[in-house]
Parts: structure tokens; C-alpha cells; sequence
């Protein structure tokens, strides 16, 4: 299941690929909502990961775009340490019933 991780500090969002990489899952991310919404138009994307700190203006118009372009799961976070376990705790497992789900 190809997931987007969205998330304003470029260093946490290397951070979290690093985990979902390591862990054997398909995994992009972008620090922009243009960057973004240009990777979420050519479909493909199955779960989308948005970080606490995408402001909410941009937060709510992503999703919407999300939707349809048939993204199936969004999940807003806001890490913790440590990074990897709370990862392997609040993403992997969505992302992991989104790709059984079909």
C-alpha cells in the first residue's frame, strides 16, 4: 500500500520514511501541500499521513483532495518520541488494514 507522508519539519518526515521504509512499506514524503497534491494526482496513493503541524486551512483542502483522487485512509499525527515506535503503533497498522481491505 504506496503511502504520503505530509509534514512541515523535513527532518521528521526523513525520520518517519526511515521506520516505514525499514519495515518493508512503500512510502513517499513531501514537506509542501504543493508537492503533495501533485504526488496525490497521479493516484496511486492508498494511505495518506498528514503531520500535526500542517496548518488546518491546508490540512482540510488536502484531505478533500485525498478523497478523490482514492486515497482510502488519512491519518493525522503528531509524533512522539521515540519516532520509529510510535510510528510502528499509529501508522503501520493503518496502513497495513488499508492494503487488506483490497
Amino acid at each position: 500500500m504506496r503511502t504520503l507522508v505530509l509534514g512541515r519539519s523535513p527532518a521528521r518526515v526523513t525520520e518517519v520514511l526511515a521506520t516505514l521504509r525499514a519495515d518493508g512499506f512503500d512510502a513517499e514524503g513531501v514537506s509542501t501541500d504543493e508537492q503533495a497534491l501533485a504526488l496525490l494526482a497521479g493516484d496511486g496513493f492508498g494511505v495518506l499521513i498528514i503531520g500535526g503541524g500542517v496548518e488546518p486551512e491546508s490540512r482540510v483542502a488536502i484531505k478533500e483532495f485525498a478523497a478523490e483522487h482514492g486515497v482510502r485512509r488519512v491519518v493525522d499525527g503528531a509524533l512522539t518520541e521515540p519516532i520509529d515506535a510510535y510510528v510502528r503503533r499509529e501508522f503501520e497498522p493503518v496502513i497495513r488494514e488499508a492494503a487488506a481491505e483490497g
